[in-house]
């Protein structure tokens, strides 16, 4: 029986038999302590964490408060988020929040490392700081997975810096606010690329060790070698902003049809071909089309060796949220590879829509216990039972990458 090991993107991991039972004997007796301290009254606020963060390991010197979930109790928490211990404002969770409902699920499958990176962070600062939204974001690293890791440490962080600062512009809080659907795209758009610019910035300059503007004794290849695609969705009362550089791929099912909101960045995409011949680059068939033989993928974040032609530019949609929008799917391409947009979003519409309780499905796939978030509650869900199953259909198919899956229930968020 073929055993299937992962971890979460932010594990200090050695990829060896023997940790990888150690850890998940530590996985099941935390799942044991979890079902005991559940049947007690709920935790205040300062433990809801606890069990989750034995599983977490730090890295990079970066608080993690990636996916975060508020208790069934009365007090409400504070969701916060920082990196390098600023705080970055965020909104009160409370029964009178709206709270994103999702399952999510990273296996290293059959690759050797772990190089995705998986980011959920719920009720940041929306405009005129009315409803909250809620990012979500897969990373999909290459050349090493510091770059991911970076990026889910990160990447909302710039995202909420350059959404509090149209909050306190006055003129852009009106367009944003008050003004049409077109000038709130507009403002959308401005925030994503100044984001995903900012992260390549942050990228470009951060070595695979830790260290920050080449301030270490390592080679400076280490530096050039690594990067990461980048697909990030914006969830709004209205709107589904989606910004994407690479070739991870986020679909909305809508009414029982897969819509992509975004389009894989491919050297031998026509436009795509087209922009790095001009740069004066080439695209050599080796295993499928890569820049200069050497990169699967036309846009990343990091990549400084080939950053002439690999540009980090996210390409955006913004998306009005419709009554019939069943789901919205984030993943790596280690499922896309292997699975159609179409054949991913029935399967996800099928477990959302099953009429058994999602408590008595367990779903285990040698992964960290899966939780949905929402509604101020944690518990095995729908949305989680989609991203195990279409995680498990990738590893039949026969993927050789790593798999990273977000399932977003629209209709309960």
């Amino acid at each position: 029986m073929t055993e299937v090991y992962c971890r979460m993107p932010s594990d200090d991991y050695i990829g060896s038999p023997a940790k990888c039972r150690e850890r998940r004997r530590r996985r099941i007796e935390m799942r044991r302590l979890a079902a005991v301290l559940s049947a007690k009254p709920s935790p205040s606020p300062s433990t809801s964490h606890h069990h989750r963060k034995e599983n977490q390991t730090e890295s990079s010197g970066f608080e993690k408060k990636r996916v975060r979930k508020t208790d069934g109790g009365d007090t409400p928490e504070v969701l916060t988020s920082s990196s390098s211990g600023e705080d970055v404002n965020a909104v009160v969770a409370s029964s009178s929040v709206p709270q994103p409902v999702f399952g999510m699920m990273s296996v290293s499958g059959r690759s050797r490392e772990m190089e995705d990176a998986v980011s959920v962070s719920t009720c940041l600062i929306g405009p005129e700081r009315r409803l909250p939204v809620h990012f979500f974001a897969v990373y999909d690293g290459h050349g090493g997975p510091h770059v991911a890791t970076l990026c889910m440490e990160k990447m909302h962080v710039l995202v909420q810096e350059e959404l509090a600062r149209v909050v306190n512009t006055r003129e852009e809080t009106e367009s944003i606010g008050g003004g049409s659907s077109t000038e709130e795209e507009a403002t959308w758009r401005r925030v994503m690329r100044r984001s995903f610019e900012r992260m390549d910035e942050v990228a470009l300059n951060t070595c695979a060790c830790g260290s920050v503007g080449g301030q270490c004794a390592c080679h400076p290849m280490e530096v050039a070698l690594g990067g990461s695609t980048a697909v990030v969705a914006v969830l709004t009362p209205d709107h589904i902003v989606v910004a994407n550089c690479g070739d991870s791929r986020a679909v909305l099912c809508r009414g029982g049809r897969a819509i992509p909101l975004s389009n894989d960045h491919k050297p031998d995409r026509i436009d795509e071909l087209a922009r790095i011949e001009a740069a004066g680059g080439q695209v050599i068939f080796i295993d499928g089309a890569r820049v200069k033989g050497i990169l699967a993928m036309s846009r990343a974040i990091g990549d400084k060796y080939l950053k002439s032609v690999v540009i980090s530019e996210p390409e955006i949609t913004f998306t009005k949220r419709e009554p019939d929008d069943e789901c919205l799917i984030l993943a790596s391409d280690g499922l896309w590879d292997v699975l159609s947009s179409e054949l991913a979003c029935e399967i996800a519409r099928e477990c959302l829509q099953e009429t058994v309780a999602a408590s008595s499905t367990t779903i285990d796939l040698n992964a960290l216990p899966q939780i949905e978030e929402g509604a101020g509650t944690s518990y095995t869900s729908r949305s989680s039972v989609a991203a195990a199953l279409l995680t498990r259909l990738a590893l039949g198919r026969k993927s050789t990458d790593n798999i990273s899956v977000i399932v977003i229930d629209l209709k309960r968020s």
